[in-house]
């Protein structure tokens, strides 16, 4: 009988593991907010410089493009020469680009800098590996979530950047993050060590021992289907959140009619959950299996999304005593209560799936990581341009809700091709007939 894989193992907590738990979050925040600076700040450029909405959603989805090319080579990276180094460069890269875009007068220019910055995706994926092989076993989902949980740097960016903009002029904002960028920086360098080379399947190995199949390089860089699978799936909910929280402050300014500082801070409806979500979710997958979760969560947020995707509409009934009119428009708060409950499934969702990643490919979080958050980037920086043509091309502003829909739809469809797959296969079958081999 053929021993099911042992769950991937992991340090006891100390100080070194603390250290990770408590700084890589505040690198992914700073980074995060960095990449949501356009968000905001965009809305006033568009203003100022006659950005048409086409070139707006292109600066927003030019940093998730960068970083989604930019995630799995410098996960590998970071498995070679160790994540804290690959982190600190990645915030030392963004720095001079923060800078850069405060002295940008041309839309060139931000376009260049929006994607240098989406090199700091760097720092997110080396973090993630990182923090994976630095974590305790038995609380990976609540570090992996703890990390994941950074994503709340936007809020910064939407609570901030706004006061900072009316106050001393939008070429202030991003000079903003300069510092605490450093000195998380700074602090890695100081505070953190360098995580122990893992032990098996070397990346710059050619052959394995004992006569094993040789692996290239260029295979090693091709991840199995079942890493593919649970990437897939992690990357509707991340690319979701991401593009979402870069297209809301508009979308709330536009909609609603708020000024930008009230549209950015009814976008912390959705944030906010998100990242207490993924912190619940990871905890809660330290204690169980939750495969089956991703079920519940996926039809929780297709249930929000199918109810933010109604646009206002008036509707008239040809009744027996004369005609009935009907009209439907979403109030501000009923918008911001369906985000608040699918950011928090979304967050949910995110952080067991980052653990199911971790305790069934942990020994090779490098390739599983940085191929979830590099498909997650690639879906977040597509949907800024499907929610300008559901804007300017269909003329409904909630065509974008409609596409996640549609989007989430398929990756459910695919899910339960892939669940029947499995069960009908004779393998899985044999093997989890033992209660002893139970996942």
């Amino acid at each position: 009988m053929q021993p099911v894989q042992a769950p991937v193992l992991g340090p006891q907590v100390d100080y070194r593991s603390l250290v990770v738990v408590l700084l890589s979050p505040l690198a992914f925040a700073l980074v995060f907010a960095s990449w949501t600076i356009f968000a905001v700040l965009g809305v006033e450029l568009k203003r100022v410089l006659l950005f048409g909405e086409v070139q707006f959603a292109v600066l927003l989805a030019m940093p998730m493009l960068t970083g989604a090319l930019a995630a799995l080579p410098m996960a590998l990276l970071a498995r070679r020469v160790g994540g804290r180094r690959v982190m600190i460069g990645s915030l030392l890269l963004i720095c001079p680009l923060l800078w850069a875009i405060a002295y940008s007068d041309v839309y060139l220019e931000f376009l260049l800098a929006g994607a240098g910055l989406g090199l700091g995706a760097g720092s997110l994926a080396a973090g993630l590996v990182y923090v994976a092989s630095l974590c305790p076993r038995r609380h990976a989902g609540l570090a992996l979530g703890l990390y994941g949980a950074g994503m709340l740097g936007a809020g910064l960016t939407y609570f901030l950047l706004p006061l900072v903009s009316q106050a001393y002029g939008w070429p202030m904002a991003p000079k903003l993050f300069l510092l605490p960028v450093l000195l998380v920086a700074l602090l890695l360098w100081i505070f953190a060590e360098d995580a122990p080379r893992m032990p098996h399947a070397p990346l710059d190995s050619l052959a394995e021992p004992d006569g094993a199949r040789s692996e290239s390089p260029s295979w090693y860089w091709l991840p199995p289907p079942a890493v593919c699978r649970l990437a897939l799936y992690y990357s509707f909910f991340y690319g979701a959140f991401v593009a979402l929280a870069l297209w809301l402050p508009g979308y709330l300014a536009a909609q609603y009619a708020l000024p930008l500082k009230q549209a950015a801070l009814w976008a912390l409806a959705f944030t906010l959950p998100v990242g207490i979500g993924q912190i619940v979710g990871g905890a809660l997958a330290d204690r169980r299996d939750f495969r089956d979760l991703r079920w519940w969560v996926s039809a929780c947020v297709m249930v929000c999304l199918f109810l933010l995707s109604y646009p206002d509409f008036t509707m008239q009934i040809h009744g027996v005593h004369g005609d009935i009119a009907l009209r439907f428009s979403m109030p501000l708060g009923g918008f911001t209560a369906l985000l608040a409950v699918m950011g928090m499934a979304m967050g949910i969702g995110k952080g067991s799936l980052m653990c199911l990643l971790y305790r069934d490919h942990g020994d090779d979080m490098a390739r599983s990581g940085g191929l979830a958050l590099a498909l997650g980037g690639l879906f977040a920086a597509v949907l800024p341009l499907m929610f300008v043509l559901g804007n300017e091309w269909i003329g409904i502003r909630t065509a974008g809700f409609m596409f996640l829909y549609a989007a989430l739809a398929v990756c459910m469809l695919l899910m339960l091709w892939d669940g029947a797959r499995t069960r009908s296969s004779p393998l899985t079958r044999h093997s989890s007939q033992p209660p002893s081999q139970a996942d």
